[in-house]
């Protein structure tokens, strides 16, 4: 079964502008429950300052990502029903999105780590969990809330670690000096120039890190904040589990090399 994980808006109901909650921040101006539009929602559910949230002060917006689970909820799963339309519709269509949302996530990182030549030993598994997400992903609405995701997800992460350690191991094995701690704080940290091939960076807080001209192929980037991180010059290109909203949110340069699989944001 064919499932869309690149986010189109044209075809959501604006389900990530409505049904998520936001908190006046640093990533956005004011406070918004759950459930409410957000002020800037249009009728056509897109967006009236798209092409200016990081200016206006809704960066937030600029490192999500839905995965195109969206579309997925607007036009598969409601088939195609307005939340506008009907309050308990809506209610049940924005309890589900962030479900899917984080399904869809899985899917994306699955779905790269079945491209990669290195994992070959463990293609069976990664395809078997693979298709058990995508089948998640189809069930009604009713089923879907009644999910165990942290349950899955715990199986999917098991995967994505082994999948990291193999994609990971020529560069280990070379006994590359390792810079980063496991535990290590890296908001706003100074690793310019460095050779950073191999890196384990998972979840790591790079907010505002400087990482120019750094050697980053193949570290693996699942979960890592690189907001307004400066990667001007710098090698992305073999990094693993590096998503579209991560390269949206950081700063770079037409000297910034990034994989095939994710576009170089217009603002660079």
């Amino acid at each position: 079964m064919f499932i869309d994980l690149n986010s189109d808006c044209k075809n959501c109901f604006g389900l990530c502008c409505v049904a998520l909650p936001y908190g006046k921040s640093a990533d956005f101006p004011f406070n918004k429950d759950g459930g409410i539009p957000c002020q800037n929602l249009c009728s056509n559910h897109l967006c009236a300052i798209h092409d200016q949230l990081s200016e206006k002060g809704f960066r937030g917006c600029v490192s999500y990502e839905c995965f195109g689970a969206g579309q997925h909820v607007s036009q598969s799963i409601f088939r195609g029903k307005d939340w506008r339309e009907d309050i308990e519709l809506a209610e049940e269509m924005f309890a589900v999105f962030p479900l899917v949302q984080q399904l869809h996530e899985m899917l994306w990182y699955l779905k790269q780590a079945l491209t990669l030549k290195e994992t070959r030993s463990i293609q069976t598994k990664l395809q078997m969990i693979y298709e058990e997400t995508v089948e998640l992903t189809v069930k009604n609405p009713k089923e879907i809330v009644e999910l165990d995701i942290a349950e899955h997800r715990s199986q999917v992460d098991t995967l994505l670690v082994e999948t990291s350690k193999i994609y990971r191991n020529d560069i280990e094995n070379k006994g590359k000096k390792k810079w980063i701690k496991k535990d290590e704080d890296l908001l706003g940290a100074n690793l310019q120039g460095l050779n950073l091939q191999g890196e384990d960076l998972r979840g790591k807080l790079m907010i505002a890190s400087n990482l120019k001209n750094s050697d980053l192929r193949k570290a693996d980037f699942i979960g890592a904040d690189l907001r307004d991180a400066n990667l001007s010059g710098a090698d992305l290109s073999e990094a693993l589990f590096l998503t579209q909203s991560q390269i949206n949110s950081a700063i770079g340069d037409i000297h910034t090399k990034i994989p095939t699989y994710v576009e170089k944001p217009s603002h660079w």
